[in-house]
């Protein structure tokens, strides 16, 4: 099997899951050169690492470069992104400058593989809440269209980074102790709380969040639909890892529950769990760590015709980032265009 040399930006939370997944599904690298704001010996994921500055010489020689920015952490792939691909790399991109652009693919390899055919070198993957909310419903759009989608989110503060983690574990302990609780991360404590807003206000869309746009609009471009009709409301919960979402879906025919199992069922990266009587339904609980979207409550949505309810669930730094990124580095390898 011919072996690739493989560049990594950022050695964060979801870089650091990227090197982990990169070596769990046994990826051809013969090389995993990691780049970051400075050079110095890390270890990441268990290894060490000899870390190199990013600047564009750094990028020669490799073959597939995954950004690991997480949401809101603007930079590395507008510094080098591009820069990269003249020197022959292909790029992989976590964040979320050039989802829109229209020369990049925005792709979940379960769903829209044909994406990458034209690429330009340069893939964007989709934001976590995205992916996790598409697995559970496109494969459903796919055997019967969609009319209109609403999603409620559930964001584990693993979404914002380590810093937030932290600080929901320190409020925590805090709590338990009687003392006092840091706030940094939010603008509220998040401990024993949920928080509306991820992101800022958009301005194109007033009243919403920017994380609620990404919903929006990822979700058109990856479906192929420029005009479906989406509205979300995304919310911050005090969970370490894993996403969770309810989805309102209203189709243009008839989905039943029982067919929407069976479609689910037969879905790659995607596990049913689906017994109200037995209290069995996706949890983060149980979802965080996994590399499947986990979904459930399954049932008719009488609120609108042929219309559709279920629950997502899965780990927003591996399936929402790392492992989809390496995915779509194994799919360009399997399909010819690396």
């Amino acid at each position: 099997m011919k072996q690739y040399k493989v560049g990594l930006v950022g050695i964060g939370a979801v870089g650091t899951e990227m090197v982990k997944v990169l070596r769990q599904r046994n990826f051809p690298a013969s090389e995993i050169r990691i780049l970051a704001t400075r050079e110095r010996d890390e270890e990441v994921a268990g290894e060490t690492f000899h870390v190199l500055e990013a600047k564009p010489e750094a990028f020669d020689g490799l073959d597939i470069v995954l950004f690991a920015g997480t949401e809101g952490s603007k930079g590395a792939s507008k510094l080098y992104g591009w820069e990269a691909v003249k020197r022959g790399c292909v790029v992989i991109d976590n964040g979320d400058d050039y989802r829109m652009d229209d020369r990049v693919p925005l792709v979940i390899p379960e769903i829209n593989p044909e994406a990458l055919d034209q690429h330009q070198g340069f893939i964007a993957n989709p934001n976590c809440s995205t992916i996790i909310t598409l697995m559970g419903i496109a494969p459903l759009h796919k055997r019967v269209p969609l009319r209109h989608l609403t999603a409620v989110t559930f964001q584990s503060v693993s979404g914002t980074g380590r810093a937030a983690v932290e600080e929901l574990e320190q409020q925590v302990r805090a709590y338990a102790a009687g003392g006092e609780m840091s706030v940094k991360a939010y603008p509220h404590q998040i401990a024993f709380n949920v928080l509306p807003q991820i992101g800022g206000p958009k301005k194109e869309m007033p009243g919403f969040t920017t994380e609620e746009a990404k919903m929006t609009f990822e979700s058109r471009k990856i479906l192929g639909c420029p005009g479906l009709q989406i509205a979300s409301t995304c919310v911050r919960v005090p969970v370490f890892y894993a996403h969770s979402v309810a989805v309102h879906a209203e189709f243009s025919a008839p989905m039943t529950p029982e067919a929407a199992r069976e479609i689910l069922s037969k879905t790659e990266g995607v596990k049913v769990i689906d017994d109200l009587a037995a209290s069995q339904y996706p949890m983060p609980l149980f979802t965080g760590g996994g590399d499947v979207v986990n979904v459930g409550r399954i049932r008719v949505d009488p609120s609108v015709e042929n219309g559709l309810a279920l629950f997502c669930c899965g780990d927003n730094i591996r399936k929402g980032a790392a492992q989809n990124a390496v995915q779509i580095a194994e799919v360009m390898i399997q399909r010819g265009l690396i």
